[in-house]
């Protein structure tokens, strides 16, 4: 009886202590207690998304969890009844496998109370892995209002939906965690591109006059098999030095090297791959190039006016790669293999880049968004078939931004140069956009013309003829997925509730400041006053990073420069990871989703508009750490997790990381997968319905591959 009234006394001791540490409050209880024994209050509704498939899965404020006396009700019992007689890793610490959970034999409570009076660790306790953080999941009740605010702001996108039926994320193969998986038996191997390597459709084009054949054609069937890793291949190279070289053996490809050797794009030099900073217009460096550009019209303000560029046909992209280091963030894209491999160089060099081309389709990004558009000898035509491509440019360019030409017929003066001039001129005129500088620059022997495009619509209204002509009203600029492009123009925002009418504020003020025209909008994507919305989004995410992503689960930042989002709304998490430097970050904005994106570029931040049901275009192993938050419930009404989880594994580079916040059926079925492809689970955490993950690919590959090509 005394041993019994001794433990309780010390056990009241270390309740008080716990209360009492600056480490610990009230709040944290609910991670160090069983979740039997925990019941929520949210009188203050959580930015955290809460149970919900609608795009606005997420709630306001901080919630206040309390501690109460265990309830008799049937209905606390109800998560575990639901995911059937098995409960998830993170629900039960027994069926994790713990050789590949890093620090599994110490828990969330074994780091926090750091004395020899340290209980034993509960069965039931919500954390494996290593977890020093506090999350906030939002309270269950909050999802059918939420829904409703979904059907309201609905995307401008029209997406196809496959099925009539709600396909479910958890099928009986997303439970295999011995999967027989194989190498993909494809041309392409190591540089699979699903969308961009499809064979079968290729063939089938009737024509590649317009770069049909460099294009989107996505399998009718997501594929499932494996890409496999080039031979030799060794972890990437860290920022910065990967800028200036990277491992051989992970681009394997000399081609362009030969091809581009003597204009100063790459060298082979012993195992690595170096890039001297120089390119077909900068041979003596990109950043005299860089100084030139800006001393020929100063008011461009690399890093502080201008900020978000957009570079056509990037090459090995390092003029992208040296303007980080005037505060700028470029967007870079090059059609596949056009000079082999030149994405995946900038990709593995930790330079932001896609795979894409100016085809016969719309570039998936919104209207009047880059301050810059920069073209280096990218031998586009854009003034043949009435100036479409040009066109195209004008559709993403901001009012009042820039377009940086140094091409050729700038600057040299054969016959054809000079055709094209007169052309270009012609063209430009007519689409009131206005030749503020033309310079020669005597060092690199070249030259450049900047333009700049009217901000507003009175020159258009002024043109004698109409041509191009202006878009029908019914054309939305914004809607980008699979649109044919128009040689047309789109008449300019005159009032505040469009994006647009007037420049951001400076870099990098514009990241934290809710754009102007957010003020005209009723409610945000989580059902506040939208500069509201905006900024709790911002704070919430802030708090994540700090608390939990950089100080908490473990990850080694060190080694990550890649980062996607793979369903960002407003770009908060992106916006949180400025203060690291070295980082940037692909924002996707999904296209049956609210319209964000241009939110996220007024904020000087990038990203593009995807459907995960379908490949991303980029090459594999590019990315570094990819964060998906409630992505995979939400895709579940139109394709199954397990090849998206396919994807996942082909963008990572072995190391690389996966954080998932979902709910926890969600989480257990990524789990699973994850497990069968030999991936490490770092981190698993519940807290109600809402889960998180955070996992680790490896280097494993399997031996076989597949029988029957696509």
């Amino acid at each position: 009886m005394k041993a019994a009234v001794v433990v309780f006394v010390g056990l009241c001791l270390v309740g008080i202590w716990m209360l009492t540490s600056s480490n610990i409050g009230p709040e944290d209880l609910s991670y160090i207690i069983p979740r039997s024994e925990v019941k929520d209050k949210a009188s203050t509704p959580s930015l955290d998304r809460s149970d919900t498939d609608d795009v606005r899965s997420g709630d306001t404020g901080d919630p206040e969890n309390t501690v109460e006396p265990k309830s008799d009700s049937k209905e606390e019992d109800e998560p575990s009844k639901r995911n059937g007689d098995r409960k998830v890793a993170f629900d039960d610490t027994s069926e994790t496998d713990t050789s590949t959970v890093e620090n599994s034999g110490e828990t969330f409570e074994d780091m926090v109370l750091e004395n020899e009076d340290r209980p034993q660790k509960d069965e039931k306790s919500d954390v494996v892995g290593s977890q020093e953080t506090v999350e906030n999941f939002p309270p269950e009740n909050q999802s059918e209002s939420l829904n409703e605010i979904g059907s309201q702001n609905g995307s401008p996108h029209v997406v196809e939906w496959k099925d009539e039926e709600v396909v479910e994320a958890s099928s009986p193969e997303d439970q295999i965690t011995d999967r027989d998986w194989k190498l993909c038996s494809v041309t392409a191997r190591a540089d699979y591109i699903p969308c961009l390597d499809n064979e079968a459709a290729l063939k089938k084009l009737r024509s590649t006059k317009h770069y049909e054949h460099r294009e989107r054609h996505c399998p009718e069937q997501a594929r499932t098999c494996l890409v496999p890793l080039p031979e030799g291949y060794k972890q990437s190279i860290k920022w910065p030095e990967s800028r200036d070289k990277i491992w051989y053996n992970n681009v394997p490809h000399t081609k362009l090297v030969a091809y581009k050797g003597h204009q100063n794009w790459a060298n082979i030099s012993g195992q690595h791959i170096s890039f001297p900073g120089g390119g077909t217009q900068f041979k003596r460096g990109a950043f005299h190039y860089i100084d030139f550009i800006q001393e020929s019209w100063p008011d461009l303000a690399w890093g502080r006016k201008s900020r978000v560029i957009l570079d056509v046909g990037c090459g090995v992209a390092s003029f992208g790669g040296y303007l980080f280091d005037r505060g700028v963030l470029t967007m870079s894209f090059a059609p596949k293999d056009e000079h082999e491999a030149q994405v995946q160089f900038a990709l593995e060099r930790g330079i932001p880049a896609i795979s894409a081309v100016m085809g016969t389709k719309r570039l998936p990004f919104p209207s009047k968004v880059f301050d810059v558009i920069h073209c280096a000898r990218c031998r586009v035509p854009w003034h043949i078939e009435g100036g479409v491509l040009l066109l195209e440019l004008n559709r993403l360019l901001r009012p009042g931004g820039f377009f940086v030409w140094s091409a050729t017929p700038v600057y040299q003066k054969s016959l054809e140069d000079m055709a094209i001039w007169q052309a270009m001129s012609a063209l430009t005129k007519s689409m009131c956009w206005k030749m503020v500088a033309k310079r020669k620059d005597k060092v690199n022997n070249i030259g450049v013309a900047i333009y700049r495009k009217p901000s507003d619509n009175s020159c258009y209204d002024k043109r004698a003829e109409q041509n191009p002509p202006i878009c029908q009203k019914s054309d939305d600029p914004d809607v980008a997925w699979y649109v044919p492009l128009q040689a047309c123009m789109h008449r300019l925002p005159v009032d505040s509730s469009n994006h647009g009418l007037v420049w951001p504020y400076d870099w990098p003020a514009r990241l934290e400041k809710a754009p102007y025209w957010m003020n005209t909008s009723p409610i945000g994507v989580y059902g506040r006053p939208a500069p509201q919305d905006f900024t709790a989004d911002y704070e919430h995410w802030k708090h994540v990073v700090s608390n939990s992503y950089v100080n908490g689960i473990g990850i080694d930042w060190s080694s990550v420069r890649n980062v996607m989002d793979m369903r960002s709304v407003y770009g908060g998490f992106a916006a949180a990871l400025q203060e690291m430097k070295k980082v940037w970050v692909m924002n996707i904005v999904l296209i049956d989703s609210p319209d964000t994106l241009p939110i996220i570029y007024d904020r000087g931040l990038f990203g593009l508009y995807h459907d995960w049901c379908e490949s991303f275009s980029t090459y594999p192993r590019t990315y570094d750490l990819l964060h998906a938050d409630h992505l995979f419930s939400k895709l579940k009404k139109r394709c199954r997790i397990l090849p998206i989880i396919v994807e996942v594994d082909r963008m990572l580079r072995p190391g690389g990381n996966l954080i998932v916040r979902d709910h926890v059926d969600t989480i257990s079925s990524i789990e699973n997968l994850a497990k069968s492809l030999h991936w490490k689970i770092r981190m698993t955490f519940s807290k109600g319905k809402e889960g998180l993950l955070y996992a680790q690919k490896s280097m494993w590959r399997p031996s076989e591959s597949e029988t029957n090509t696509p």
